[in-house]
């Protein structure tokens, strides 16, 4: 059975749009100017920046009275309440069930707030597993996390099980390496960048996950050899 392998965050779910939410809201809240969402917004590095640098900065720069520990409690109550799954993502993974494919979510972070975004927007309804990479012990690029994603899904890992299997995802150093590491083919979401590693490349590229998904479910007849040739 093929395995399609999704990054959560600006993949399934779009994170940034939800940061850019909270970040309003924070400021508005905290009757701070709206001209700082810039600062906001670029501190975040889409989410890349552990939060409490993040946070720790702003409680600074802001004069804050509140500890560390409130702003992140803040900022998850926040952001998930911002998160969704669009409606196109949603169609787009039932077509992948419909044709038969398996789908496990594959998200680098904390697990308690990764997975209360998969609870929260209805993703474990629609996916067969999901691993994230404080529970598992191992992160994006490691070629692990994803044998731990098709072991969850039930997928044995005899024989050359990664030449039906497939990841999407934004980020390349995470994402796009992991696949070629592990064996697998790609897509990378480039959400209007330009590709700029070197050393390796994604298999496709799409705009947006709707599209990635349709490259993924009509490639198996059109594509063969080693993931990103």
């Amino acid at each position: 059975m093929p395995l399609l392998m999704l990054d959560l965050d600006n993949t399934l779910l779009p994170r940034d749009a939800a940061f850019t939410a909270w970040a309003e809201d924070f400021l508005a809240r905290h009757r701070l100017p709206p001209s700082e969402l810039d600062w906001l917004t670029t501190i975040d590095g889409g989410g890349y920046i552990p939060r409490s640098t993040v946070l720790g900065a702003a409680r600074r720069r802001y004069d804050l009275d509140l500890s560390l520990a409130a702003l992140l409690a803040d900022y998850r109550r926040g952001i998930n309440a911002h998160i969704h799954c669009p409606v196109s993502h949603v169609a787009a993974l039932r077509a992948a069930r419909t044709a038969g494919w398996t789908l496990a979510v594959v998200s680098n972070g904390g697990t308690g707030p990764q997975v209360e975004k998969i609870r929260r927007t209805g993703l474990d309804s629609l996916v067969d597993a999901w691993v994230v990479s404080e529970e598992a012990g191992c992160a994006k690029p490691d070629p692990l996390i994803f044998d731990i994603a098709a072991r969850r899904c039930g997928i044995p890992l005899v024989g050359d099980w990664t030449a039906s299997a497939w990841v999407i995802g934004d980020h390349g150093p995470a994402d796009i390496a992991g696949a070629q590491v592990a064996g697998l083919r790609s897509v990378w979401l480039h959400h209007g960048r330009p590709w700029s590693e070197l050393g390796y490349r994604p298999t496709l590229t799409a705009a947006e996950l709707p599209e990635a998904i349709g490259l993924v479910l009509a490639a198996p007849a059109q594509l063969a050899g080693y993931p990103g040739s």
